[in-house]
This record gives C-alpha cells, sequence and structure tokens, in this order.
C-alpha cells in the first residue's frame, strides 16, 4: 500500500520541489467529446480525423461545454493549506483529504525560496524585487514553524486530541488530497489560476496540471494554447 504523502508515479513537482500534483485516474478521451456532441444523431466514432479535430475546436470557441464533462481526472495534489484553500473555492471538483484527526505523522511546512513584496496600487497582488531582503524573516517562518510544531507535539504527549491540538499548525503546513474534475470544469480553473492575476503558488500548480493532461487531450491542449 502506497503512503499518501509520496507522489505517483505520473506527477509533476513544483513550489521548488516541496509540493507535487500527479494523476491518478481518468476517464474519456477526445473522442468521447466529438462523439458526445454527435449522440443525437446515434453515431460513435472510434478514433479522431481531421473532421472531428475542426468540430473539436468549434465545441471550444463556442463554449459547448456539456460534451466535454464526459472526460473526468482525478488528480493528487501535496500543497500548503493556503493553496488547498483557493483550490476548494472552485466548488465543481470532488475532494478528499488527509485527516490530522486521524494521523500526525509526516508534517511538512513550506517555506518559500524568496519572499514578495507587496504590491503598492493591489491589496491581493505581489511583486518580486530581487533586491529585498528576506533573509532574516525566512528565518523567522522557520522558526516559527518549528515553533508550531514543538508545541503541536507537547499538546499530543499531554494527552490532548488531535483535532484539537491541530489548531495550532500554522497555514503553510502541507497537505495531501484528492480532486477530481470534468475537462470542462478543469478548463475553467485552469483559466483562472494560470492567470496573471493569480497567486504565484496555485498558478504553479495549474501550469502542472497542463503539463500532465497535454499528452492525453493533445488537440484540446492546442486550440486552447497551452
Amino acid at each position: 500500500m502506497q503512503h499518501i504523502n509520496i507522489p505517483p508515479k505520473d506527477h509533476v513537482k513544483v513550489l521548488d520541489g516541496q509540493g507535487w500534483v500527479g494523476l491518478i485516474d481518468k476517464m474519456g478521451t477526445e473522442t468521447t467529446i466529438v462523439n458526445a456532441a454527435r449522440v443525437s444523431f446515434g453515431k460513435l466514432k472510434d478514433s479522431m480525423d481531421e473532421k472531428d479535430i475542426v468540430l473539436l475546436k468549434y465545441l471550444l470557441e463556442n463554449k459547448h461545454s456539456s460534451t466535454m464533462e464526459h472526460i473526468v481526472f482525478t488528480f493528487s495534489i501535496h500543497c500548503p493549506l493556503f493553496v488547498r484553500a483557493q483550490w476548494h473555492r472552485h466548488r465543481t471538483w470532488s475532494y478528499n483529504e488527509i485527516s490530522r484527526r486521524y494521523t500526525e505523522i509526516d508534517l511538512e511546512f513550506y517555506t518559500p525560496d524568496k519572499l514578495r513584496k507587496q504590491a503598492e496600487t493591489n491589496r491581493q497582488a505581489s511583486l518580486v524585487d530581487e533586491n529585498f531582503d528576506d533573509k532574516e524573516f525566512r528565518k523567522m517562518m522557520l522558526s516559527q514553524n518549528m515553533k508550531s510544531l514543538d508545541l503541536y507535539d507537547k499538546l499530543l504527549e499531554g494527552g490532548v486530541c488531535r483535532e484539537q491540538a491541530r489548531m495550532v499548525l500554522p497555514q503553510s503546513m502541507m497537505v495531501t488530497f484528492w480532486g477530481t474534475v470534468d475537462l470542462n470544469n478543469l478548463i475553467h480553473f485552469l483559466e483562472l489560476r494560470d492567470s496573471d492575476h493569480a497567486q504565484v503558488e496555485i498558478r504553479e500548480y495549474a501550469v502542472a496540471i497542463k503539463q500532465l493532461v497535454k499528452p492525453l487531450i493533445p488537440n484540446v491542449a492546442k486550440i486552447m494554447n497551452w
């Protein structure tokens, strides 16, 4: 039995190797999409040809989204809690994740290799400043993570239940969850999260997902400019 915190064979590392996203399972192919579009005619095909690619392009450009919902992907995601919170805003996904009510093993914390400065004109954005001296701040973050973990361990040793002890763990704690989504809603997710408006960390996951699914839906990827 494989441990959940070990990435699946088909995965892409992100956040300087501290996080990853992997493909667990999928259902359907690009042929499924064009077959779904033609189902009212009672016709099915076994493979794609040039006419099917033209139809696929038409479906995507004109947002005939129901045909995309017949392709489904399941991903395993290892990310900080603050990324997980943003991800769960996408309620069209189905989620299951590791619970700190049941286990206290393999606790990890994300610490960025470089801290960004707050953008002056956009309260929810940041900017990279190569002259920003973040060395001491990063040390403080590492220290705070270790203090939180130490307190967590002391609470458990003292008999406090896991479901309450976990309250002292920071937003940088890594969590592993499964997310299942159909292609239509995955496209919407990627439009929002691989964007200049998205937080840098979750954008890395969106880019990684494109890398994972491109070989499986190459014509969709090409039409969507992935």
